[in-house]
């Protein structure tokens, strides 16, 4: 398969989603809680969330995001994706409200108009994205990828990674046989080695690591680049509800603290949560360190680069200037309290 190929079909999925967004803008109301009003006089929240192990998931078992904003008289409904992409289609018909994804996803939604903000750093993300090869794999370094099957979802933070890496070593993505799969999909086709590498976030990277012996050959680490990760918010109902965009990282924050004060307790929790085992769990959490803080001019710098990557790839439909979707202004009040 040309590894172009796919990248050009994530840009037909950006374009179908800018669509999408001017469609809804015309025809729905101000935000995913409109039903609800209608029909109960209660505003409803909507929190996006994948599989992955983050303090989110945490506060969500909790149920500290519903007792804190019942406070408020608002209800929350959560809503599950298996990657970031799909956030985006998600806030263009007006679906979510809030929600954590990767770097690659925001830029993506930001190259095909969709209206949201980034509210804060989730994570910087050096270890928390890999590139992995089954255990025995005569495959040591990314210059082997050269004619292999190597697996990633489209749009995603490791498609990003992989693309870096590809870059860093001089190879050119038609080089090797890009397979566009979703974790569901990827899992089962690097088990059985009908692909050689993967590139993967976490727990994928690391159940596969302590279950089945597979191996990282690289990470962000190893070319020394972020690959973070962001809480976003739908635009308009950020400036219909600003006060609950500060609710929403006040329990973001609490959640985080907790995680990295209670990191025994966190992982008996997480283990439980996804039915695995420990091992697998406390791997995860070295590698994908929570945080809620304001961006950084080094994270910005650092999504400006992936950006123009993507732009020279094909894989974004115009250049962005990446700051324009920061706003620090909810997350710097929020830490303002703990200080």
């Amino acid at each position: 398969m040309n590894s172009w190929k796919y990248v050009k079909s994530f840009v037909v999925f950006v374009f179908l989603i800018g669509w999408l967004a001017g469609c809804q803008a015309q025809s729905a109301s101000t935000g995913s809680d409109s039903d609800d009003k209608k029909n109960e006089d209660v505003l409803t929240v909507t929190i996006g969330i994948q599989q992955s192990i983050w303090p989110i998931l945490l506060a969500k078992h909790k149920g500290w995001f519903e007792e804190e904003f019942e406070k408020a008289g608002v209800k929350v409904k959560w809503a599950e994706f298996q990657s970031g992409p799909s956030y985006f289609e998600a806030i263009a018909s007006n679906r979510i409200d809030f929600g954590r994804v990767g770097n690659i996803p925001v830029l993506a939604g930001q190259s095909g108009g969709i209206d949201f903000k980034e509210i804060a750093v989730a994570s910087t993300g050096e270890r928390g994205d890999a590139l992995l090869v089954p255990k025995n794999s005569p495959i040591t370094s990314v210059k082997d990828l050269k004619g292999k099957k190597v697996a990633v979802a489209k749009g995603s933070s490791a498609f990003g990674l992989l693309y870096r890496l590809l870059e860093k070593e001089n190879i050119k993505p038609s080089e090797l046989e890009i397979i566009q799969l979703q974790p569901d999909e990827a899992q089962p086709a690097f088990e059985t080695k009908k692909v050689d590498a993967w590139a993967i976030w976490e727990p994928y990277q690391s159940i596969q690591v302590v279950k089945s012996g597979a191996k990282v050959i690289a990470n962000g680490e190893t070319i020394g680049t972020f690959s973070p990760g962001f809480q976003i918010v739908r635009t308009q109902f950020a400036k219909e509800h600003p006060e609950l965009v500060e609710l929403y990282l006040k329990v973001t924050e609490k959640a985080t603290r907790w995680q990295l004060e209670n990191k025994e307790e966190a992982i008996e929790i997480y283990a439980d949560l996804k039915n695995t085992d420990k091992e697998v769990i406390a791997r995860v959490l070295e590698n994908s360190v929570p945080a809620n803080t304001p961006i950084s001019p080094e994270i910005v710098e650092t999504q400006q680069e992936s950006a123009e990557l993507l732009l020279e790839l094909g894989g974004l439909n115009k250049r962005i200037d990446v700051s324009e979707v920061v706003d620090n202004s909810y997350i710097e009040k929020v830490l303002k309290e703990y200080k």
